[in-house]
């Protein structure tokens, strides 16, 4: 089938991007890969979107894909290998088929950094969500490894289930939203461990003890934990795009606010773009500004 616009990524940028398409008398079909919602689905409390004072990053990121849905958006759950331009159109391959469309919206949104000390470990005691593994951990001690707003708001999910929490960070600031580190503070089994880096992760069958190095005077010390959780952030997910579109050293999709790229009927929305400041509400406003993009052009064709 020939869609108007395709969205890959099925985030808060993806959703918003197919409902202001859809709005404008398009037919969509959304691809993802992953989970619905991307990964704000995964936070327990979301207290910086305008009209919450707190919900749930589950029910935040259901309400709007039941709004594309509810307006008409096809959904595909199935993996967008790549992009091709052809005829005016454009054909995208996928892991399980072939589909077509007159626009596309890229909302590929982040992947999680890994850590590479712990990579053989990881589903054995090394976890990248602490919603998802926390509870296999109540009652434990554990650590947190990183020093954004993702880690520092992990160790205070965490300190609510486990018995101590080690917040492991290179550095002695942390790069927390001020309301969040004032509940971090607040918490007595949190336990901050400064300027250190995990150099390595061992255990029999699961990582039991990591070895920590000070960034300081480069001494090395053991940690013995149940678990360790990594934050240390996210890299967008473009690789499969280069050439389509232009993409800085680290990885993120360049446009300016209008939200269109060097290739014409190609778009890009939400974290994957190269901004200043990524949250939900400059993730939502990416999907509006390139669903209206999208349209347009289809418009135009």
């Amino acid at each position: 089938m020939l869609y108007d616009v395709a969205v890959i990524g099925a985030g808060i940028a993806g959703m918003t991007a197919a409902i202001y398409a859809l709005r404008a008398g398009k037919s969509v079909v959304m691809f993802e890969k992953e989970s619905i919602g991307g990964q704000i689905a995964l936070s327990p409390k979301v207290e910086n979107y305008p009209g919450f004072a707190a919900v749930s990053g589950l029910d935040l990121s259901d309400g709007i894909f039941n709004q594309a849905l509810g307006l008409g958006a096809a959904l595909e759950v199935d993996e967008v290998l790549e992009v091709i331009p052809k005829d005016g159109i454009f054909g995208l391959r996928c892991a399980y088929g072939e589909h077509e469309a007159r626009a596309v919206v890229l909302a590929t949104g982040l992947k999680h950094r890994k850590l590479e000390a712990a990579q053989s470990f990881e589903g054995r005691g090394v976890s990248y969500c602490a919603v998802c593994d926390g509870m296999f951990y109540k009652g434990k001690t554990v650590a947190v490894v990183g020093g954004g707003n993702t880690a520092v708001s992990e160790a205070i999910y965490l300190a609510d289930i486990c018995d101590k929490v080690y917040l492991i960070h290179r550095r002695t600031g942390y790069r927390a939203e001020k309301a969040v580190m004032d509940r971090f503070l607040a918490k007595e089994n949190i336990i901050r461990l400064e300027n250190k880096v995990v150099e390595n992760v061992t255990g029999d069958k699961t990582a039991d003890t990591l070895v920590l190095k000070d960034t300081l005077d480069g001494s090395l010390s053991e940690l013995h934990v149940d678990g360790l959780f990594v934050a240390l952030g996210h890299v967008p997910q473009s690789a499969a795009f280069e050439g389509l579109v232009d993409i800085d050293g680290d990885g993120f999709m360049l446009a300016d606010e209008s939200c269109e790229t060097k290739t014409p009927g190609l778009f890009i929305a939400g974290d994957c773009r190269r901004k200043a400041v990524r949250q939900l509400t400059t993730a939502a406003a990416d999907g509006a500004c390139a669903g209206l993009a999208a349209a347009k052009y289809v418009d135009g064709l």
